[in-house]
């Protein structure tokens, strides 16, 4: 997948930067697998007050059921379509089981239609297969782990997003997440082989403040442009006004740390991620 700059022929595509879809090999999604989505909520609760700002509008979607899972243990399965997902931001593929059984799933960068795949205890790690973290060996790039044995994969699922295998230790894994985090999960966990696909989703420019609008997300205002009782960063004479970056209700918004000293899963952290200096 690449990108590809418009011809500027409006101010809108100008500085537009828009995805190639030369991956995507239908436009039509299976109907079995589809699902109507909830209707959107604009952010708000269950009083109307809004819980969740700058949200609202957006193009109508539909749901893609996808496999996480992938707990279908050793039958292959073919590929049939690469599509694209409008609720995420990686592509997903459409494959077909050996008994007729059909489902969706995070297509890895580099899957095309006809490839075969399986998921099972002792298969091959190759590009697509899902497998248990101990059956694979060191050094192999995975996406869409589990955290929880049955839980389906919660980890590196967006466009472009991988994680290293690095070693074993007794019942555990220890897993290079692209934060640079390093951390210990249970090597009963499935994953997939490979990268996810749409790997230059960040290199796209949206190019005007409408394509922000079609994906539900509302225009956001600055808070040293507010007055002093709407945002802790408001009031000043002229541009006099800012102090401190906050939040709207007062936390530190630049490198504090928010994480709970006391949460059980520190004991799995070998490595903290990566930290901006």
């Amino acid at each position: 997948m690449a990108t590809k700059k418009l011809k500027p022929n409006t101010p809108g595509t100008r500085h537009r930067i828009s995805p190639v879809f030369d991956d995507v090999t239908t436009n039509k999604p299976l109907k079995s697998l589809i699902a109507g989505k909830n209707r959107n909520t604009g952010g708000r609760n269950n009083n109307g007050r809004i819980t969740s700002r700058h949200r609202g509008g957006g193009h109508k979607r539909r749901h893609r059921i996808i496999d996480f899972k992938r707990n279908k243990f050793d039958v292959p399965a073919k590929v049939q379509t690469i599509e694209y997902d409008p609720n995420r931001s990686a592509r997903i593929a459409l494959v077909a089981y050996a008994d007729g059984e059909r489902r969706y799933i995070i297509a890895p960068n580099g899957l095309k239609v006809g490839d075969t795949i399986i998921a099972g205890e002792s298969v091959e790690p190759d590009l697509g297969n899902a497998l248990p973290l101990m059956k694979m060996p060191p050094g192999t790039f995975i996406h869409n782990i589990e955290l929880v044995p049955g839980q389906g994969g919660i980890l590196c699922r967006s466009a472009g997003t991988v994680a290293q295998l690095l070693g074993k230790q007794e019942k555990y894994v220890s897993i290079k997440l692209p934060s640079g985090e390093v951390r210990l999960i249970l090597g009963t966990c499935l994953a997939t082989v490979g990268t996810t696909s749409n790997p230059d989703h960040m290199n796209t420019t949206k190019g005007k403040a409408g394509r922000s609008r079609w994906l539900g997300r509302r225009p956001q205002t600055r808070g040293v442009a507010m007055n002093p009782v709407d945002h802790p960063m408001g009031g000043g004479e002229g541009k006099s006004s800012g102090g401190h970056p906050r939040s709207p209700w007062g936390q530190s918004s630049k490198g504090k740390k928010t994480r709970n000293r006391n949460k059980l899963s520190s004991k799995y952290i070998i490595r903290r991620r990566n930290v901006k200096k």
